[in-house]
This record gives C-alpha cells, structure tokens and sequence, in this order.
C-alpha cells in the first residue's frame, strides 16, 4: 500500500513538473529565472556533449554545419522528452490503483499501464485495454485530453519558431549590403561615409537593436 501511494504521489509530480515547464516554455510570454526547470536541465545536458563532438571537425564549415543541427534537433528532443514523462506519469497513476485493465493482467504488468497510457496520450483509441473503475476512467479521459491539448499546442508552436527564424535570417542577409562579408562595423561606416548617407546610421541601429531584443528574448525565456 505504502508503495503505491509513493508512486500515485511521484506519478502527480511528474505529471505536474513537466506541464509546468511546458507552459513556461511555450505558452508563458516573460522570461523565467528558475534555475531549477526540467529544460534548463534538458539544454545543459545535451548541448555539452554535442559541442565537444562539433570540436572534433577540423573544417570550420562542418563544425558550423554540425552546430546548426543541434537546435532544431534538441527542440524535437525536448518534445519527445515531455511526452514520455507524460505517458510515464499516467502510467504510474494507472499501477498506483491496482492496473484496473481490461483485460486483466498477470500480476499487474507495469508495461500494460505504459501501453494503456501510450495509446491514450497519443488518442490511438486502439480498444484492446479498457479501463475498470471510476478512479481509471478518470485518468483516461484526462489523459487523452492532456494528449490532445499537449500535441496541439507544440504542433502550433513549431511553425511559429520557423517563422520567427526565418526573419532573423532575412535581416542576416540584407546586413551583407550594409556592412560586407563577414559583416564590420568599420564597412558600415565606411559605405556610408561613401555615399554621404551616415543620417541613415541611426534607423540602421535602431532597427538592429529591435533584432537584438527579440534573439535575446527567445534565448533566455
């Protein structure tokens, strides 16, 4: 008995520890200066190994190839990582009851809750475990609904990322025309001291500095 109310209450943590930092990561519009979050944790633990594998490129150009990979690939393993707890954590509130699935099974298989949360949490619906009991049947509908609502809101917000990367990339591009490439500060200055257009230097940085904001922005939120 003692065992299962500790799981029932790590399983309710769980749950609540990654829906928290999803919100905070994804819906919560300020930036969060917890040091202690599930993402933070995430980042630090997979950004040291990728980087010292990037310092064994000896070309620049695939050191900076194999660097880029890692933010979109480390966003799709951050998605991949709440979902497990997720499914891990309805699972643990399934075996914290009793594993009251239909069928039943021998002794109360842990790996039959994490198939029954599975294929809730990802609405596969597929019928062959059914849950018995009321306390079940209330995990299961709020499992699916957790599903539903979890999957949806990070399929909306991958778009909004590439979108907002796309138009830092743009200003990257255009900053070629203003300040050469590798851009410098000096060749700012010095094609618009050629031009007799150095008034145009104060809507240049203007403009710069709203970019800076948002890069700054999305790094520490």
């Amino acid at each position: 008995m003692a065992v299962h109310l500790l799981a029932f209450l790590l399983s309710v943590l769980l749950i609540a520890t990654v829906l928290w930092d999803a919100f905070e990561t994804v819906v919560l519009p300020r930036t969060v200066t917890r040091r202690l979050r599930l993402t933070r944790a995430y980042f630090r633990f997979t950004w040291r190994p990728w980087g010292r594998a990037a310092a064994l490129f000896r070309s620049e150009g695939r050191r900076e190839r194999f660097l880029a990979i890692y933010g979109p690939l480390s966003l799709l393993g951050l998605s991949v990582l709440w979902a497990l707890g997720l499914v891990a954590g309805f699972a643990g509130l399934h075996w914290s009851a009793g594993s009251n699935l239909r069928p039943p099974s021998d002794g109360a298989r842990i790996a039959d809750d994490l198939y029954m949360s599975g294929t809730t949490f990802f609405t596969l619906g597929l019928g062959d475990l059914q849950p018995i009991g009321r306390f079940a049947r209330v995990v299961t509908v709020a499992e699916a609904g957790t599903g539903f609502a979890f999957l949806a809101i990070v399929i909306a917000y991958f778009p909004i990322l590439y979108q907002s990367f796309s138009r830092r990339e743009a200003r990257l591009t255009l900053l070629d025309a203003w300040a050469g490439s590798p851009p410098a500060a000096g060749e700012v200055l010095r094609r618009l001291g050629a031009n007799g257009s150095l008034t145009a230097l104060d809507p240049f940085l203007k403009d710069w500095e709203y970019w800076c904001s948002e890069v700054l922005e999305s790094h520490i939120s």
